[in-house]
């Protein structure tokens, strides 16, 4: 084994940008990621362990994979609790105070997963609850804690982003006027997973589906978060703004309030019918995406609304490049038994004052010739397979194993490239 030095123009560090295409596809209550079809196994419903319930996304580390409680248990993360009071972001303080001793064990869950989720905020995304004053008796209306929490939480970054256009703001007098708090709002959520650093602008793709067939589709064409209806086969809405993007947050918010296909009526609000037909909306836009609508129907009229959600996301990954050297008389010597020659004794001598290695041992000659029946001069050679790096205190960090080993001559210079993604 040579141990060799980085120097300093060895080890690089750059970022690599990239621009992954993800597609999400809701249909019938189901979330399809990136075309990827829902797999059973022998043992779990759910092959990856992304349930029914909360569908189509990604497993973190794919841990799990078909294992179900009582057939295979599944694997989980356990810590006990002591006088460093370390826990799960899971677990309240108070729970954790209350509930556990010192030493007993406190459990969490994998899989870890993640997926698209959406929230219709309707009638009115800034309703409030009311207050009565216990003294007086007096009601006041609008004053209690928030129906939807997250428009609140929403509220700055949209005033913050009309830089970028008039849409996003949550009260305007432009064009016919809106206070997005007094509508009824439809949010898609986006997991950072998906789109890394932010949604690359003017990729959004929005596509409502009526019975297969394509009713209405807005894109942000502009690049400034609109999203504007751009096709459409009986919508009344083609160039009108459906709603904002939020690219840096991955948040999708669609206003768009008249009617994609004014023909149908579909369950869109409880996934049955009876009585809760309405007409395909944009604010209805992504139904049974996660969002708690039963998922058995009761009839096949929700089937035939599907949602298409495509967009292109901005990574940043940060990449080392490392150049390990061999060079020309050095690293010429392996470990590997073969490189002596066979049948030689290891021991000079050996005895209760004196251990002495064979100072005699010659490495063995694998040199070829270009002549049958002819044996090549001696050259000192090996064969190189793996690269381990190491760190200041000579530490074993990393191994770089190559598909098959490269011949290293003594004359030779040899330069090895890893790269590695953190």
């Amino acid at each position: 084994m040579s141990y060799r030095k980085f120097g300093k123009n060895d080890v690089l560090l750059n970022t690599m940008r990239a621009h992954p295409v993800v597609d999400f596809f809701v249909y019938n209550g189901k979330i399809y990621f990136n075309n990827n079809r829902h797999e059973s196994g022998s043992f779990s419903k759910a092959i990856t362990g992304i349930t029914s319930s909360f569908s189509g996304g990604v497993s973190l580390y794919e841990y799990n994979i078909d294992r179900l409680t009582g057939s295979n248990n599944p694997i989980f993360p356990f810590i006990t609790k002591d006088s460093a009071g370390a826990s799960f972001k899971t677990v309240a303080p108070t729970t954790y105070s209350t509930e556990f001793q010192y030493g007993d064990r406190i459990d969490g869950f994998y899989p870890m997963t993640a997926s698209i989720s959406r929230e219709l905020m309707s009638p009115a995304a800034g309703a409030r609850g009311t207050v009565i004053d216990t003294e007086t008796g007096t009601l006041t209306i609008n004053a209690g804690a928030p129906s939807f929490p997250h428009f609140y939480a929403l509220k700055n970054r949209l005033n913050f982003n009309a830089r970028y256009s008039e849409h996003y703001r949550v009260s305007s007098s432009y064009e016919s006027g809106w206070d997005k708090a007094n509508q009824a709002l439809n949010v898609i959520y986006i997991p950072s997973i998906f789109y890394g650093s932010k949604i690359n602008p003017g990729s959004v793709c929005l596509k409502w589906y009526v019975s297969g067939t394509v009713a209405a589709e807005v894109r942000d064409t502009k690049q400034n978060g609109e999203l504007i209806e751009v096709t459409s086969s009986n919508s009344t809405g083609n160039g009108l703004v459906a709603g904002v993007v939020m690219y840096d947050e991955g948040v999708i918010i669609l206003t768009g309030s008249w009617d994609v296909d004014p023909e149908v009526d579909l369950p869109l609000i409880t996934g049955r019918s009876g009585g809760g037909d309405v007409k395909p909306k944009w604010i209805y836009f992504g139904a049974g995406g996660n969002d708690a609508i039963e998922r058995e129907r009761a009839d096949v009229a929700f089937a035939s609304a599907s949602f298409g959600i495509n967009f292109e996301a901005e990574t940043h990954t940060q990449v080392y490049t490392m150049f390990a050297k061999a060079s020309r008389g050095q690293a010429n010597f392996s470990n590997n038994p073969t490189f002596i020659t066979k049948d030689q004794p290891y021991l000079l001598k050996s005895g209760s004052h004196i251990f002495e290695e064979n100072p005699s041992r010659t490495i063995k000659n694998i040199a070829s010739s270009s002549f049958a029946s002819h044996n090549e001069s001696f050259k000192r050679q090996v064969y190189i397979s793996r690269v381990g790096i190491y760190d200041e205190d000579k530490n074993l960090i990393g191994v770089a194993t190559l598909s098959s080993p490269v011949l290293k001559e003594e004359d030779n210079d040899v330069t090895f490239k890893m790269k590695l993604d953190i």
